[in-house]
């Protein structure tokens, strides 16, 4: 089989394949595949080779690969040297290679982050959950998993190839230092999350681009949002604060007070909202969006964006400046209505051309809002009308995820409406609800550790430092933080949703509401959390499902809640996936020690063990609801001493200026691959 022999791998360079891995966003599975698109598109079609084929993707510096067959390869996205056994050559054309000749890419110069390479054929790489393409953090696809090193081989594939040619300079995209990238309003826009004058501020600011960026988003600086809001509730003190939604790729989210553009390795799950999204067509941008460059956001009306299965002039990528007559003027809101009861409202949110975020009640922690998610999704997946791409839900939302090119947004929309109208009242809600036993290293060194290296490398003065615990102790009344480790361990976590930070990882909420500890999530956010560590976030838990990002407060450490072995067996795990827990679940805590816990990891890891222990039931709303009922006034007494204290630590914020805190982590302490949203 012809191969590839690295010679230099460069400092990232990866296989990817478009459109990446699609329909595991509701389990926080990102897409991943070329975070420009549209130059690795482009790149296979010089080469003749499908869309699909899988190609490299290198950041920064390209690779030196020798080939041991004639082949035919083409260099495409952002300028750099490129020589073919010494000999200089251009990007954008079909070069044909001979035995034994060595392909170099150099450094990229003053525009553009990333090169494309593609080889007539495709690159033979490891499939998995549907793709071939690398994503690092969760250690699978492409080569092993990870970024290429030197001395790999590359296998290449057979695909069927069409006819190679020249890209033309009107299909070649522009690259700049200054930015426009195209958005649409939404999801969360002003007067509800932002003020006017927000708004104003991101149409009217040219963002710098931070040096922490990567695959998981853009890191931007720029003004602090005034905000619409003092807090964000039951989902954490700062106003940036919501209830977990899902996201879309190219989303503006504030962490915080600092915007991040997500990309197509960060979160699908998260509590923080987004004030605009790029549109599908404009992200391939972000791929090329380097430190130091500005951006300037263009708002676009979804129906007026071209279509990302064009690569060609239809694209309007050849255009350094966003051609737009103006964005819409609902704030994100595309429309309406009540549950066919008139009990409840619900909103229908734009979330970029290809999504809708469908809201339910009010800005509250409530188990029939959820009950409400899961008919409609139900629903929904019952019929899979043409175009649907994903269905993620939420706490008390639900992203639905369409092809904008086959399922317009106002066809979705109408028929999310009609669909509305039809579903059964919530409280008949009963689905299937496993206890899942989780063992639970209280206070475990590793979580010690990141709060560590939060303080060193981010922010030494924030409130929940220097432990975690007894933030949370005061921020709910509590006498002492044996009482946080008394409730955590009594309580019943029902999972609600899945990928709140990657690879199944859980958001849950206590059953009974006087278990339901309200903390506020780092800001900013932490750059590294150990996995499988277990904090709590607004009123919410999640257990971390892999090393990366964070933002909720430690309580301890447990097992894995992803198979890495997939598709070989793991204890507790389906084996039809590699996600452990299941919507609807519910996670009780059995205590061991630190000791213990490395033992129980090292155990899964290997296949083995019994760590996990779960049993089959039921979960009914109308019998939760008749719990509460029974309990309602001592729930009452609890619930009001919780919330007096976090009012009471919230004036504290006030007086000490945490509110206006905007602080960047140091360039020493962070690495570069380093995701960076909570």
């Amino acid at each position: 089989m012809t191969a590839i022999t690295v010679l230099r791998a460069g400092p990232l360079t990866t296989i990817q394949d478009w459109p990446g891995r699609i329909g595991y966003w509701k389990v926080g599975v990102p897409p991943s595949g070329p975070m420009d698109d549209l130059s690795f598109r482009l790149a296979n079609a010089a080469v003749g080779n499908p869309d699909d084929a899988a190609g490299l993707e290198a950041t920064l510096m390209g690779p030196a690969l020798r080939f041991d067959a004639p082949v035919t390869v083409a260099v495409t996205g952002a300028p750099a040297t490129v020589t073919v056994s010494g000999k200089p050559m251009p990007q954008w054309v079909p070069l044909h290679l001979s035995a034994g000749d060595t392909l170099d890419i150099g450094a990229v110069g003053a525009y553009g982050m990333r090169v494309y390479i593609a080889v007539a054929g495709g690159l033979d790489a490891e499939d998995y959950l549907g793709s071939r393409s690398t994503f690092t953090m969760g250690r699978f696809g492409g080569h092993d998993g990870r970024k290429l090193a030197d001395g790999d081989q590359l296998p290449l594939a057979d695909s069927d190839t069409r006819t190679a040619r020249r890209i033309l300079g009107d299909e070649q995209p522009a690259m700049t230092n200054a930015w426009q990238l195209g958005v649409t309003v939404g999801p969360h826009g002003a007067p509800e999350f932002f003020t006017e004058d927000d708004i104003a501020d991101v149409f009217a600011t040219d963002y710098e681009v931070h040096f922490n960026s990567d695959r998981t988003g853009i890191r931007l600086i720029g003004p602090q949002p005034r905000w619409a809001r003092s807090d964000g509730g039951e989902a954490g003190l700062h106003p940036s604060n919501i209830h977990d939604n899902a996201y879309s790729v190219g989303a503006l989210d504030f962490t915080g007070d600092t915007p991040i553009l997500l990309g197509p390795d960060g979160p699908s799950l998260g509590g923080f909202v987004c004030p605009v999204t790029v549109v599908a067509a404009e992200r391939w941008k972000l791929g090329q969006l380097k430190p130091g460059d500005t951006v300037r956001f263009v708002a676009v009306r979804s129906e007026h964006t071209a279509s990302t299965a064009e690569i060609g002039a239809a694209r309007r990528a050849s255009f350094a400046h966003v051609l737009s007559a103006g964005g819409d003027t609902d704030n994100g809101i595309l429309g309406s209505t009540t549950t066919a009861d008139g009990t409840t409202a619900v909103t229908y949110r734009r979330s970029g051309d290809d999504n809708i975020l469908v809201e339910y009640g009010d800005m509250r922690l409530d188990l029939a809002l959820r009950a409400r998610v899961h008919a409609l999704a139900e629903r929904i997946d019952a019929e899979r009308p043409a175009g649907l791409v994903d269905l993620t839900p939420g706490i008390r939302s639900l992203q639905v995820k369409a092809d904008p090119d086959v399922w317009s947004q106002q066809r979705m929309l109408q028929w999310l409406t009609e669909c509305e109208s039809q579903l059964p009242a919530a409280d008949d809600l009963v689905v299937p609800s496993r206890t899942v036993h989780l063992p639970l290293s209280w206070d475990d060194p590793a979580t010690r550790e990141a709060i560590e290296r939060y303080m060193l490398g981010v922010r030494g003065d924030a409130p929940w430092c220097p432990w975690n615990i007894e933030f949370i102790r005061r921020m709910n009344g509590l006498d002492s933080v044996d009482d946080v480790h008394r409730i955590v361990f009594d309580a019943s976590y029902l999972v609600l949703g899945l990928g709140d930070v990657y690879l199944g990882a859980p958001v849950a909420v206590p059953l009974d509401p006087r278990h339901r500890l309200v903390t506020t999530k780092y800001n900013p956010a932490r750059t590294w959390t150990p996995e499988n560590a277990v904090g709590i976030g607004g009123a919410y838990l999640c257990i971390y499902g892999m090393e990366g990002p964070g933002g909720y407060q430690f309580v301890g450490r447990t097992t894995q809640v992803w198979n890495h072995r997939h598709p070989l067996p793991a204890p507790g795990f389906d084996p039809e996936h590699p996600w452990l827990l299941r919507f609807f679940d519910q996670i009780r805590w059995y205590p061991v020690s630190a000791d213990e816990l490395l033992d129980m990891r090292a155990d899964v890891a290997a296949g083995r063990g019994d760590s996990v222990r779960i049993t089959d039931g039921t979960f009914s709303l109308a019998e939760h609801q008749r719990f509460l009922d029974s309990e309602a006034d001592d729930i009452a007494v609890t619930r009001s001493a919780m919330e007096i204290a976090r009012a009471e630590e919230r004036e504290r914020w006030s007086q000490q200026g945490e509110f206006a805190v905007t602080a960047i982590p140091s360039e020493a302490e962070i690495e570069i691959e380093q995701g960076k949203v909570a």
